[in-house]
């Protein structure tokens, strides 16, 4: 094998190429307009149109409908009653099928969440997922059991 020296290193076979010189004739293929079409924004020196930038029509972010916020897809619907809903319904014994039962609840909701506002007066055992802290304390202090499914 021989010796290869710093002299016999050149690029890859394909790799360089000669750049076009522009505008130096018909005969070149690359005369006259310099490849640039004719006239317009494109065809002058330092163009460089802004992104989105659609030739003076109106844009398509600007045509387009403004579309607000996002879609999440695995969200988890909860059903939601308050305390005061809670002792209105005169039950003993207050869950989420308990209530899918009694009142109309979404198909899409799962589990059922408890929250604070109201007052109740009767002792009831309650089995939710969640329940607020000012409504895990109102129902304990109207002597009834607080449950986390």
């Amino acid at each position: 094998m021989a010796n290869i020296t710093l002299e016999d290193l050149r690029p890859a076979q394909g790799a360089t190429k000669k750049s076009v010189r522009v505008g130096r004739g018909r005969s070149s293929g690359c005369g006259k307009t310099s490849s640039r079409g004719h006239n317009g924004e494109g065809q002058r020196s330092g163009n460089s149109s802004k992104r989105g930038f659609e030739g003076g029509q109106m844009p398509a972010y600007r045509r387009l409908p403004k579309l607000k916020g996002f879609q999440v897809y695995s969200k988890v619907n909860y059903a939601q009653i308050n305390v005061g809903k809670i002792d209105a319904l005169g039950l003993k014994e207050v869950s989420f099928e308990t209530l899918k039962e009694k009142m109309t609840i979404h198909p899409s909701c799962v589990g059922l969440r408890v929250l604070g506002n109201g007052e109740i007066k009767k002792a009831v055992t309650v089995k939710a997922m969640y329940f607020t802290p000012s409504a895990k304390e109102k129902i304990e202090a109207a002597g009834g059991k607080v449950e986390l499914v």
